[in-house]
């Protein structure tokens, strides 16, 4: 079973990290958003005043790359309206740094699909309902229902998805869109799409907007249900635990963020700066983070139910789930139904 969207085999996982390697990282080219979705990571009030140049993205995206990355995963802002995607895509096509790229489809015309086709990028298209209604709610934003189709026909007429063109849609699991999931998770997988399902980590805008919840034990149902749907209709077989459907999560033994303005976190639900790429190289700040070494230490490290259960050998929960409910990253996921305060 793969692993941590869906590139990483567990085998890569325990090489990397005995040979104290990235595999991937994460990054902001900034954080400027044309949509204010309910439930986004990143404060609505943030300032991008500070934000890295070309240069200084490019230099730590080679850094990653002499740690041992293969791929660099670019994250919002929204990147399709940065000005300089093209130049950054042409720029990691030339170090053969394989790209996926998180988007709600703004700028994505037939233009720049081709763009993303020609360069093998991989494509998640944030698409949280098949209701104009319920997606233009989640997404803040009048009009982003047919944004984001409009950008998924134009990755379609570019040649996407393909056994080379990946191409999978990003979902938020919430109070409003969770009754019709099984209904889309099925349609995606009709469409070649892999549906990229996940759980959401309580910060920043969804903390503040609690109409969006789901209770671990709805959770559980839905993600049996899905699994349940794969096995009988798709012949794919996993077993459902969170955060993410069909899939495991432990980006933090092989990968890290570095955010708009050269912060280094373990992830973007641990809200944790370790260091400033501006301040230290990368490879410096991770090999001498306590916050790092802990999380590749998991089986040690790890607190109460997520330490005792089953799945502990394979799973620690979602530490960004853990970070913002309890301020502690090493603590038992409240939002895992397998932990007792979920059951």
């Amino acid at each position: 079973m793969q692993i941590y969207n869906l590139d990483f085999t567990e085998q890569q996982i325990r090489e990397a990290v005995a040979a104290d390697r990235l595999l991937s990282m994460e990054i902001e080219f900034s954080r400027v958003c044309n949509f204010r979705c309910s439930y986004c990571y990143v404060d609505e009030k943030v300032d991008t005043s500070n934000e890295l140049s070309r240069a200084e993205i490019k230099d730590v995206i080679l850094q990653a790359k002499e740690l041992g990355a293969r791929k660099i995963i670019i994250l919002g802002g929204e990147p399709s309206i940065y000005p300089h995607l093209v130049e950054m895509l042409a720029f990691l096509a030339e170090n053969c740094l394989d790209v996926e790229m998180f988007t709600n489809g703004s700028g994505i015309d037939k233009a720049l699909a081709a763009v993303l086709a020609e360069h093998k990028v991989r494509i998640a298209l944030k698409m949280n309902s098949r209701n104009e209604q319920v997606q233009d709610k989640l997404a803040g934003k009048k009009g982003a229902f047919h944004i984001i189709n409009k950008a998924l026909s134009a990755l379609q007429e570019a040649g996407y998805p393909s056994q080379e063109l990946f191409l999978a849609v990003s979902t938020v699991i919430c109070r409003q869109n969770i009754k019709e999931l099984p209904a889309m998770w099925q349609w995606l997988r009709e469409e070649n799409i892999e549906p990229y399902f996940e759980i959401i980590t309580p910060q920043a805008n969804a903390l503040e907007n609690s109409w969006l919840g789901v209770g671990p034990q709805e959770l559980k149902e839905l993600f049996s249900q899905l699994s349940a749907i794969d096995q009988k209709k798709f012949h794919r077989n996993w077993d459902p635990q969170p955060p993410l459907v069909g899939n495991k999560c432990m980006r933090h033994q092989v990968s890290c963020v570095v955010t708009a303005v050269g912060d280094v976190m373990p992830c973007v639900g641990v809200t944790i700066a370790l260091d400033n790429i501006r301040l230290n190289k990368l490879g410096h700040i991770l090999k001498n983070s306590e916050v790092v070494n802990n999380l590749k230490n998991y089986r040690e490290m790890i607190k109460g139910e997520c330490k005792s259960c089953e799945k502990a050998a394979e799973c620690y929960g979602c530490r960004g789930a853990a970070y913002q409910l309890t301020g502690d990253y090493l603590a038992a996921d409240p939002t895992c139904w397998r932990n007792a305060a979920g059951k």
